[in-house]
């Protein structure tokens, strides 16, 4: 998912990328770090999560762990986001940035009402 600048992630491919930012986990790990982050206010379904997880792993934003990187007794999938994963997190949080900006200032400014 090469994605424009202009072209925002969905919310769950978001989150998703941002729970895998810092550390490799299983599904029920980025569904626990998903509400941590979010304090919460998001939480996924493993249907979507898994759906979303294929879909990030076919644009090659998000890999398997490989199984010699695992403790011999890990039987659960772990994943891993990629450096183009890395990329497009990083092009999401700038554009996030540019449009708060953008809001921020609009709200800042006070237009005289047409009568």
């Amino acid at each position: 998912m090469k994605t424009s600048s202009n072209s925002p992630l969905s919310a769950a491919t978001l989150h998703i990328l941002l729970a895998l930012a810092s550390e490799d986990l299983h599904g029920y790990g980025i569904i626990q770090e998903i509400a941590r982050q979010s304090q919460g206010s998001y939480r996924l379904g493993p249907g979507t999560l898994y759906d979303n997880l294929k879909k990030l792993m076919d644009q090659k934003l998000v890999m398997d762990v490989p199984r010699s990187a695992l403790p011999k007794d890990e039987e659960r999938r772990f994943y891993r986001m990629t450096p183009s994963g890395r990329e497009v997190l990083a092009a999401e949080v700038e554009r996030m940035r540019d449009v708060i900006a953008t809001a921020q200032s609009r709200l800042k400014e006070r237009r005289p009402r047409n009568a």
